[in-house]
């Protein structure tokens, strides 16, 4: 029996060691509470201790944590609508103040800091032109943004949440979905009337370089056939030169010669006739000698 009793005191002193026990992580915040009031919030990460049914003690986590807003319509200074994705990377600053204003609840919070970040981006939208916000500002969007958020949610004012936005950035800004259709039939109807423009000025160049290369074409056949019969006159003169030089030095000579070119091609032709009279001086060298 009061081996029993030992055994069972030793488990009830190790199950209350235990639940006097807590630890707190470097990714955590925690809160220790004196049955339901808050006592304690500044917990190193470590070890701690709690008085068991007395005190209790809730965690949240201490890292960055995102609101992915579902995309919002806003309206531009130039009274143009535009549907507007972002998300809000937030922490908590204050886990008392965090705890107290939305229970510790991580959705009810992003739902309290979505009503607060919607209206700053309606004001920074309806300052600008949709050209502004795409392309040059940005940054300063998000900086006023994130300005103007903190002071509203920082744990010193009546209506802290006890949480510090970190970082907002702008995904995508789209126009909807009915002017965006317009918008791109205009578009692809400019730049059909620039492709048209730029196939007509690339027409009208290849015509005129098809033209300035047939001219410059003709010119050179002109200037090519020029020089060829000039070419071809002068080696006809200087044949006729050259024959009439032959032709000097050995009359006899030469006028064999050219009777032998004349019979070479003449008989060329084995299937060929020619007609002539038996004393024509083309067979002249073919009569006996009379010497």
């Amino acid at each position: 029996m009061t081996r029993n009793l030992v055994v069972i005191g030793a488990a009830l002193v190790a199950v209350l060691g235990s639940m006097s026990v807590f630890t707190v992580a470097e990714s955590q915040k925690a809160i220790k509470f004196r049955l339901g009031e808050i006592v304690e919030t500044d917990f190193k990460p470590g070890l701690h201790f709690q008085i068991p049914f007395i005190n209790n003690v809730k965690k949240f986590d201490a890292r960055l944590l995102t609101l992915d807003s579902t995309p919002a319509l806003f309206m531009t200074s130039e009274k143009k609508n535009v549907n507007v994705d972002y998300f809000v990377k937030w922490k908590i600053k204050d886990v008392a103040k965090f705890y107290t204003s939305v229970s510790g609840d991580v959705a009810q919070a992003n739902i309290r800091l979505d009503q607060i970040v919607q209206p700053a981006l309606r004001i920074e939208f309806s300052n600008r032109t949709i050209k502004d916000v795409v392309s040059t500002d940005r940054a300063q969007i998000r900086q006023s943004v994130i300005d103007s958020a903190n002071r509203q949610v920082d744990e010193k004012t009546g209506n802290g949440l006890g949480m510090e936005i970190v970082d907002l950035r702008i995904i995508r800004i789209d126009l909807p979905k009915e002017v965006s259709a317009s918008v791109y039939q205009r578009m692809e109807s400019e730049r059909a009337a620039v492709a048209s423009s730029f196939r007509a000025r690339g027409a009208e160049m290849a015509e005129r370089m098809r033209a300035d290369a047939d001219r410059e074409r003709e010119v050179i056949l002109g200037n090519a056939y020029r020089d060829a019969e000039i070419k071809r006159g002068e080696g006809d003169a200087s044949a006729a030169e050259i024959y009439a030089q032959a032709y000097g030095k050995d009359k006899d000579f030469f006028a064999f010669y050219r009777s032998l070119t004349a019979y070479r091609h003449s008989f060329s032709n084995a299937g060929g006739a020619i007609v002539l009279e038996p004393n024509s001086e083309f067979f002249q060298y073919f009569k006996k000698s009379t010497k």
